[in-house]
């Protein structure tokens, strides 16, 4: 261990740039941390899948937030109203009636109008349903009365998509025309124009009995969100990028273990015990080489079973018996033959004790930079599983995003944010895992220490 350590240390004062890699592998390892501890993993998966309403507050296919920093002509951010963050001014109409009324103020200056606009309620009520009336009031004094209904328990009023309101600005969408200078609508061969300046959503609840209530949320959808942006199903790209860290560094260090390891102590049986031991591991070693990797995986992931851990089990299996066997075996056939091996047979250890005390740990240094340039090799073959359509359906991982991107067509449309993201998580992680590894190599291979 200390050897391994002085190795470490060695290898950062040589080559600066081993600095580089192992603050962003600590930095990833903070990320995974963050992310396990702030998103359990219950939680992720429920997110993940965007069943129901999970995602109604956020835009689809939003740029982040910070692309606004390179950009002209800001794009519209979302932004969210809420009556328990508003003052509501009730007031008693009649024996048994009341009227709540929340008015909502904002200001917008952008030029570009937002991609939709929602109000949802949440009423409590036991068989009177509450009554609500919403009212549009624009900068230069025009309202408009743009709903009044009774109201369910949880309801959703999409005005954007109010075909009466679409009638009355000449067949725009509403969010469009409730927004836009009255002046630039109806213009042949013209875009509607924003009419910037502070805006007022009145709204007015009318209920019928003493514990009635309702609670509203006013919701515009601009076209950038968050630190990540969003995808088609309204997910907030962050998520993904932020679970997928621990996914792929957990999913390269189990699979690099499991195999690796195993693969190094079989070397090690086979060279100390020779004959028919040797003769047996070398042909599975021979026959498992000729068997097609990659297919065997598909076929897994397409008749079997889709999950990560399936997929990691069986990677794991088809790695013991590689090529590095027979490059571990050469390594040990010299050791075997060393004296100090001769002495601890002649005072009579076990094999045992000769291959795990004595043979193995001669071979460990070359371990441990294969070890490490291993970890993004698995990383990036869980990524392609996942391209490939044969990722895990449940957990967010960014060979999956990529593979979202690819079905949704995001590169087509544009939405270049969808696949970079992913993509150079995806390069930073191998990038800084195989210098690292290669820098080790340099500092454990004598043949590599003068070069």
């Amino acid at each position: 261990m200390m050897r391994l350590w002085r190795g470490v240390s060695d290898a950062i004062r040589r080559y600066p740039t081993v600095l580089v890699c192992v603050s962003i592998i600590t930095v990833l390892i903070g990320l995974s941390i963050y992310a396990v501890v702030s998103i359990p993993y219950s939680e992720v998966v429920v997110l993940w899948r965007g069943a129901g309403d999970i995602w109604s507050d956020t835009p689809r296919y939003a740029a982040p937030a910070w692309t606004n920093l390179f950009r002209s002509e800001k794009l519209p951010e979302t932004f969210k109203l809420s009556s328990s963050d508003h003052n509501t001014v009730t007031e008693q109409t009649g024996d048994t009636s009341w009227k709540a009324t929340t008015t909502y103020t904002f200001e917008y200056e952008y030029t570009r109008f937002p991609q939709e606009m929602n109000v949802f309620f949440e009423a409590q009520f036991e068989k009177r349903r509450p009554f609500v009336i919403l009212t549009w009031t624009t900068p230069d004094g025009r309202e408009y009365s743009i709903f009044r209904d009774a109201l369910r328990p949880s309801q959703r009023y999409a005005i954007s998509q109010d075909t009466k309101l679409t009638d009355q600005f000449d067949g725009e969408y509403p969010h469009v025309g409730l927004l836009a200078d009255p002046d630039s609508i109806g213009q042949s061969g013209a875009e509607p124009e924003v009419l910037p300046g502070e805006y007022e959503l009145r709204v007015e609840v009318l209920t019928f009995e003493e514990d009635s209530h309702v609670d509203s949320r006013f919701v515009v959808y601009g076209n950038v969100y968050g630190i990540a942006g969003t995808d088609h199903l309204r997910r907030d790209l962050a998520i993904g990028l932020l679970w997928g860290t621990p996914v792929a560094l957990l999913f390269g260090l189990l699979a690099t273990i499991g195999a690796n390891i195993t693969t190094f102590i079989i070397a090690a049986v086979s060279t100390w015990f020779g004959g028919f031991v040797d003769a047996a591991i070398q042909r599975v070693t021979e026959v498992n080489l000729m068997l097609p990797f990659l297919p065997i995986l598909i076929m897994v992931g397409t008749f079997y079973n889709r999950s990560i851990w399936t997929m990691l089990m069986v990677i794991i299996v088809l790695s013991i018996f590689s090529a590095s066997i027979k490059t571990y075996r050469a390594m040990f056939l010299q050791v075997k033959s060393l004296p100090y091996i001769e002495a601890a047979r002649a005072y009579g250890a076990s094999n045992t004790r000769i291959i795990f005390r004595y043979l193995i740990p001669k071979i460990v240094p070359v371990l441990i930079p294969n070890f490490v340039i291993g970890i993004p090799t698995f990383v990036f073959l869980e990524a392609s599983l996942a391209v490939l359509g044969l990722g895990d359906p449940i957990l967010p991982t960014w060979g999956k995003m990529l593979n979202d991107a690819y079905q949704g067509g995001a590169l087509y449309r544009g939405y270049y944010y969808w696949v970079l993201q992913p993509a150079a998580l995806l390069m930073v992680t191998g990038l800084s895992f195989a210098m690292l590894g290669f820098a080790l190599d340099r500092v454990f291979n004598p043949r590599l220490r003068g070069t």
